[in-house]
């Protein structure tokens, strides 16, 4: 299938690693031009080579922190003297949690929140307009299937990526008279960098190892018994971001190997 995305243009956010790396390969060996961004300069940059050399597009390294307003100013700055717009937004960036309600400080709610929900808020705002004047585009929100059904240990994690849904549906209606297509995809359990750093921290100090934690996760709670893979989950992110999708707007699609345990 020709998915009609050759030539477009695609900024990722917490592309270097993960979901969003996977991501950044699968809409370029599509033709997009991707725009890296990532914490971490000398990474962007060499995941930016990575892609261009295997791929053939064009790409662009931006080191930001998205949970922080200005390092946003300055991303958006350089990407638009680069390029005059974009097609394709992915709000990827996010880390998992580990605390409690009642002893957990404001500064971690805040930094949470600037980073799961403000930093899609502040990208959306900042380049929605260049994706009208391209003549529309797609909007993808990586939230999470704790979004819906919580996980114990990361109450703020749970909590944000909550708020990223409801923010996807309100933007979706906003922005659909401008074509710009605006969903949300809720991944299960992804192995991801971020996966192994959480199994770390809850074995540490026991008798268990993050491999064993990883693979018991999986058999208890997943029907097809499994962690995904990046690319599993990328493959459905690209088809959301392809006109093919074009019906699709304003819903959160879950691809959990069957995880969530209610209807939806």
């Amino acid at each position: 299938m020709d998915l009609a995305l050759s030539g477009k243009r695609a900024l990722i956010t917490g592309g270097s690693v993960g979901i969003g790396l996977a991501v950044a390969h699968a809409l370029a060996a599509e033709g997009v031009h991707i725009a890296i961004c990532a914490r971490n300069g000398d990474r962007a940059q060499a995941a930016a080579d990575a892609i261009a050399q295997t791929h053939g597009v064009e790409t662009l390294a931006l080191p930001a922190d998205v949970a922080q307003a200005a390092d946003i100013n300055h991303l958006v700055t350089a990407l638009t003297s680069a390029w005059d717009g974009i097609d394709i937004l992915i709000n990827n960036a996010g880390t998992g949690s580990e605390e409690k309600i009642l002893t957990a400080p404001d500064d971690k709610w805040q930094y949470y929140w600037d980073l799961h929900v403000m930093a899609a808020v502040r990208l959306s705002r900042a380049l929605a307009p260049t994706m009208k004047t391209r003549g529309g585009g797609a909007i993808i929100n990586n939230a999470s299937i704790c979004a819906t059904q919580p996980l114990y240990y990361e109450p703020i994690y749970n909590t944000t990526k909550s708020a990223l849904v409801m923010f996807s549906k309100c933007l979706a209606n906003e922005l659909i008279p401008d074509d710009i297509r605006v969903n949300t995809i809720n991944p299960g359990l992804v192995l991801t960098p971020d996966w192994r750093k959480t199994a770390g921290i809850l074995t540490e100090g026991t008798d268990r190892t993050a491999d064993d934690y990883l693979n018991q996760i999986a058999e208890d709670n997943t029907p097809i018994k499994r962690f995904a893979s990046p690319e599993e989950v990328a493959n459905f992110f690209v088809f959301l971001c392809s006109p093919k999708a074009s019906y699709c707007v304003g819903s959160t699609y879950y691809v959990d190997g069957g995880w969530l345990k209610v209807t939806q």
